[in-house]
């Protein structure tokens, strides 16, 4: 899991990148800097983007970086053993339908309104006087 480009710059320049540490030496967990991944490994996000998911793998490396004063981190996950993601069945969307039915019915009134009821008065706009 090295990275021949960030090796490199380590043996000519003698510029130890903060955040790789391929070995786990340092953190405990191979960690590489933002952006410099290696290939085959991807953070929960990019797995979501491309329609897969982890399939119950643990985290195999980490990414490092700074953002404003602090830390950030993300998981690194091996994209072979992903899986697709799972598909809600149709009772699920059913299930979902009905709820985000409910989230535009007026509680006062029964109407079903093209927007979100506002939790906080839980009644439409009409019936609140539009504020």
């Amino acid at each position: 899991m090295r990275s021949s480009d960030l090796d490199v710059l380590a043996e000519r320049t003698g510029i130890r990148v903060e955040f790789y540490d391929p070995d786990g030496t340092r953190y405990g967990f191979p960690t590489f800097p933002y952006h410099a991944a290696p290939d085959g490994l991807a953070t929960m996000r990019q797995l979501r983007a491309a329609g897969l998911r982890p399939n119950g793998q643990n985290p195999i490396a980490q990414i490092y970086w700074r953002h404003r004063k602090q830390r950030r981190v993300a998981y690194l996950y091996r994209l072979d053993l992903a899986a697709p993601k799972r598909t809600a069945t149709p009772a699920q969307r059913e299930a979902i339908a009905k709820a985000l039915r409910a989230r535009r019915t007026c509680r006062h009134c029964g109407q079903l309104k093209p927007y979100y009821i506002p939790r906080r008065t839980g009644s439409c706009l009409d019936c609140t006087g539009g504020h």
